[in-house]
């Protein structure tokens, strides 16, 4: 996310209902006009023995190395597992990659931004999902190829496929270091294991058209969305929250339509080119010509707030989101055909975490760099309708063209954008949000009204039919701008513009 909360190793798993989903549904699409079924195509079988595996995995192990160009130079061991063998394998992968407060942090981090429900058991959802839906392992550390025992021969291959190009992939360029390598950005990470699954999916294209007289460069652009189906609404994923379901599906897909467009040009020769210089971003996955064009993300930074914050807060993390963790996250509020387009204006980002000790209370601080300061206000005006939809408890609601905070029980949340770029502060205090503005050498943050000596009710009832909760309290009081507030125009609301506000 990237994404703060996928602590997981995707580079050596694969979901079942990823690769046969799309295996069947490919399978379809791209013979849909031929009078007789593919050589590879699946069909019933019984549970396959170890003696039928071995042959499978040799056969389809020599025929993805033709495919990819990559030669094996080194035995591969292969083995089927059981069930609780692969549970065991899960758990000690999970705890090798990282540790429980690591893991913590980012399912926590996910929280904040709103992705995970409150409480969410990160750990436990991932362990039994993935139990229960990987069908084949490859473990770089050991150098094996693992097939779950209980899937057919037929759709074992399927697997096989996918999973025998990471072998040889390792074999040629060391994916575990290489995929580690962008660490701690996430986002750089992510990006890498799209490259990863990307061109495994692309591999088991390429498996999947022999014997058809096509090649991978003969295929259209291929839009996962037509493939996937109702893939991520099959009962094991159904319980999951929509950002867990677009994590885990992400790189598969993303990085099938990144490795295509990519290696179409070229055929598996450029797959090399794309290891010496991978990705640096997922904006660059979803966006494969910003690739291609060398465009890289600004770095951008965030002032520390530890002093500021004093010695009862701990800093959980410090990341990036990229432009695919940042559209989840509007997605969630304001929906996809909104999200895209204004995540796509994405230029950098970088955002804390922060917890109460004691009370395991939550701060969030992000800051957004956005390409134009048009996008930056379109930002704005959108993000500040994503907060309130996040909250569902708002008072003392501010907003000024540049500016835009209210109050909830869990502290204040601030938004604010300075050319191009914008920064929030959710479960602090206007005093918190100073300091970050003062530490940014940003222009003076706007003044709420000076309230008037009456009394609340009697400026509430003046003030119908404006909506109160528009109205800011300050010491039992509301400000004097209450009055003078202009009627909403049409369509203000969830618009995306600032509220219209006369000032005299």
């Amino acid at each position: 996310m990237s994404s703060p909360v996928l602590r997981y190793r995707r580079s050596v798993a694969i979901l079942i209902v990823i690769i046969l989903g799309f295996a069947a549904s490919f399978a379809s699409y791209v013979f849909a006009q031929q009078t007789t079924a593919p050589a590879n195509a699946p069909s019933p079988a019984a549970k396959a023995n170890a003696a039928d595996f071995a042959l499978a995995a040799d056969e389809v192990l020599a025929q993805m190395s033709q495919i990819t160009g990559l030669p094996l130079r080194a035995p591969l061991k292969k083995s089927l597992r059981s069930r609780q063998e692969i549970h065991a394998h899960i758990i000690q992968e999970m705890n090798d990659d990282k540790d429980a407060a690591e893991r913590y942090a980012g399912a926590r981090s996910a929280e904040a931004f709103g992705l995970l429900p409150k409480g969410f058991d990160l750990d436990s959802f991932m362990i039994d999902l993935l139990t229960e839906q990987i069908a084949g392992l490859y473990d770089p550390k050991a150098h094996e190829f693992y097939v779950a025992d209980w899937i057919p021969v037929d759709d074992q291959r399927m697997v096989m496929a996918h999973e025998l190009t990471h072998a040889l992939e390792d074999q040629h360029f060391q994916i575990e270091a290489w995929a580690k390598a962008a660490r701690p950005n996430d986002d750089g990470e992510l990006a890498r294991e799209s490259v990863l699954e990307g061109s495994a999916m692309v591999a088991m294209v390429e498996y999947l058209l022999q014997g058809s007289g096509r090649s991978l460069q003969d295929l259209p652009d291929i839009d996962p969305a037509m493939l996937i189906g109702d893939m991520a609404d099959t009962p094991l994923l159904k319980k999951a929250p929509p950002f867990l379901k677009d994590a885990l599906i992400f790189p598969y897909l993303d990085g099938l339509t990144f490795s295509a467009a990519i290696l179409k040009p070229t055929g598996w020769e450029g797959l090399s080119r794309i290891f010496t210089k991978p990705p640096v971003s997922t904006q660059q996955i979803l966006h494969p010509a910003l690739y291609t064009s060398g465009k890289v993300p600004a770095a951008v930074a965030l002032p520390s707030m530890e002093k500021a914050l004093g010695a009862d807060w701990i800093k959980l993390e410090e990341n990036v989101m990229g432009e695919f963790g940042w559209k989840e996250v509007l997605k969630q509020f304001i929906g996809e055909p909104r999200a895209k387009p204004l995540s796509a204006a994405w230029d950098g980002d970088r955002y804390a975490v922060y917890e109460q000790k004691q009370t395991k209370h939550l701060l969030l601080i992000t800051r957004e760099r956005l390409v134009t300061q048009e996008q930056a206000e379109r930002f704005l005006g959108q993000y500040s309708e994503a907060l309130e939809k996040k909250y569902d408890t708002r008072s003392n609601l501010f907003r000024k063209p540049d500016f835009f905070s209210f109050d909830t029980p869990d502290g204040g949340v601030f938004l604010r954008c300075f050319e191009t770029d914008c920064v929030t502060l959710e479960g602090g205090d206007r005093a918190l949000f100073l300091r970050l503005n003062k530490e940014l050498n940003w222009p003076a943050v706007p003044e709420p009204p000076k309230v008037l000596e009456k009394s609340a009710k009697e400026i509430a009832k003046r003030s119908q039919p404006y909506r109160s909760n528009e109205l800011t309290l300050e010491n039992g009081r509301l400000n004097d701008f209450a009055s003078r507030v202009t009627p909403p125009v049409e369509g203000q609301e969830g618009s995306g513009r600032p509220l219209a506000l006369s000032h005299r």
